[in-house]
């Protein structure tokens, strides 16, 4: 059989699809079934599988088998950065609270003086001013951990702290390891770059120190992604011991972690790196924190890998612009961020409390600091299925198959995002999806 033979098959279940043979949501047989009615080895139908699944055409969702997505995408389509037209966005997680326009507003007063627009204007560099180093370096000061001002780097946001921080320490055509759910933007940034990502199993803790050991093992990483402190999408945070257990891996095998700290505002909990400082890559900037028109990215990182940072945002364009730097420095500097951090924190963990009572009797996983959770779904729903059911409700969810890695081993679950709506909002989608969940999905798509 000529070794392109899965392409052709692969294209002929596309053709049904495309025609309409086979509908979104029509689950596709086994592959060890769908090897014996074409008469193939099954290692081909994993092939065929495999290339439904790159294409986006097919969805596959652990345990539970896979399913026609109606969708005809490249596998690293941008993923969505506006609210799609939802009345109620559960998609995107920007905290923004009624009294803070005000805050910032009181904050920049002034900022349009003749003197202080002379300063924004100015390019911005990936190091900064002394002024802007000192006063970040106090920003992210926590009780077990005090960067030095010289750590830091700065970038327009988190995004391209990630992308700089990568590239600097992940060559072309290397591997690093990510969590087998996670941020959906480091696809993207990965592809990119030309880094392979590999998956990395996890448990109720996080990442597994084996897991890392056996990836090492059969193939070289060349460093780590992580989000140990309520991590995106699961909402957990890495407890001590576990923390202690990956680190003593981390440094056996001269790995580096590039440590995501973006929800680290919300949770009293210190970073890998007051642990490790030499071995931890911290990211983390003011969009969530503040809002993501003042977005400033920070990297901070252990003395011999900064200049390797530095060359990489100046070389990847990823320098934040002379008006960041002052409204950053402004904001942190008379106490506006740290107010938003600690009303935001009260915010986030009313929304949980909420999302709690109306979602009991549910699979629900996060920490009650947090604003986003994790739904596991009941039987008689399907990933897909259920946000597409929400969107008739005017919901925007995010399925699994957003956060995994692997294609075809995403769990059945979504994630709720609580930080968008209104209190009000957010009230009525949590008993409209508590109502969808109730229902079965013949008996809800009966009522349309």
């Amino acid at each position: 059989m000529s070794r392109f033979e899965y392409i052709r098959l692969a294209d002929a279940v596309a053709a049904d699809i495309a025609g309409g043979a086979l509908k979104p949501g029509d689950r596709l047989p086994p592959q060890r079934t769908f090897a014996f009615q074409r008469k193939i080895a099954a290692s081909t139908a994993s092939r065929v599988y495999t290339e439904l699944l790159r294409r986006g055409l097919v969805v596959g969702e652990v345990g539970r088998g896979t399913f026609v997505s109606g969708e005809s995408r490249e596998p690293m389509a941008p993923l969505p950065l506006e609210p799609r037209g939802a009345r109620i966005d559960m998609e995107i997680n920007y905290p923004m609270l009624p009294t803070q326009a005000a805050m910032i507003a009181k904050s920049l007063a002034g900022l349009e003086r003749t003197e202080a627009i002379e300063v924004a204007q100015r390019q911005g560099s990936s190091g900064g001013t002394q002024a802007t180093r000192n006063i970040a370096a106090h920003f992210m000061a926590c009780p077990t951990w005090t960067p030095n001002s010289e750590q830091f780097a700065f970038t327009a946001n988190g995004r391209q702290c990630i992308a700089a921080a990568m590239a600097a320490l992940v060559p072309a055509g290397g591997r690093c390891g990510v969590e087998a759910l996670t941020y959906p933007f480091i696809k993207g940034i990965a592809a990119r770059l030309g880094v392979t990502l590999v998956p990395l199993a996890m448990d109720a803790q996080g990442v597994r120190p084996d897991a890392v050991q056996k990836a090492h093992r059969e193939a070289h990483l060349s460093a780590l992604y992580i989000q140990p402190t309520i991590q995106n999408p699961l909402g957990m945070t890495m407890p001590a011991a576990r923390r202690a257990d990956l680190l003593r891996v981390v440094e056996k095998l001269d790995l580096t972690v590039i440590e995501d700290s973006v929800y680290g505002f919300l949770s009293n909990e210190e970073p890998l790196a007051a642990m490790a400082p030499d071995r931890c890559v911290v990211l983390d900037s003011l969009s969530k924190k503040v809002a993501p028109g003042f977005a400033l990215g920070f990297i901070v990182s252990p003395p011999r890998l900064r200049e390797s940072i530095l060359n990489s945002i100046r070389s990847g364009g990823w320098t934040a612009s002379g008006y960041a730097f002052a409204a950053g420095q402004r904001l942190m500097g008379d106490g506006t961020a740290a107010e938003l951090i600690r009303l935001k924190r009260a915010d986030a963990q009313r929304r949980q409390q909420m999302a709690a009572e109306r979602l009991a009797g549910f699979e629900i996983q996060a920490d009650r600091k947090s604003y986003h959770l994790w739904l596991s779904l009941p039987a008689h729903w399907r990933s897909q299925t259920f946000v597409a059911a929400a969107a008739r409700r005017d919901i925007a969810l995010s399925p699994s198959t957003t956060f995994a890695i692997t294609p075809g081993h995403a769990p059945n679950a979504v994630r709720l995002a609580l930080a968008a709506p209104t209190i009000e909002q957010l009230d009525f989608a949590l008993r409209t999806l508590a109502d969808i969940l109730r229902t079965q999905q013949d008996d809800f798509d009966s009522t349309e």
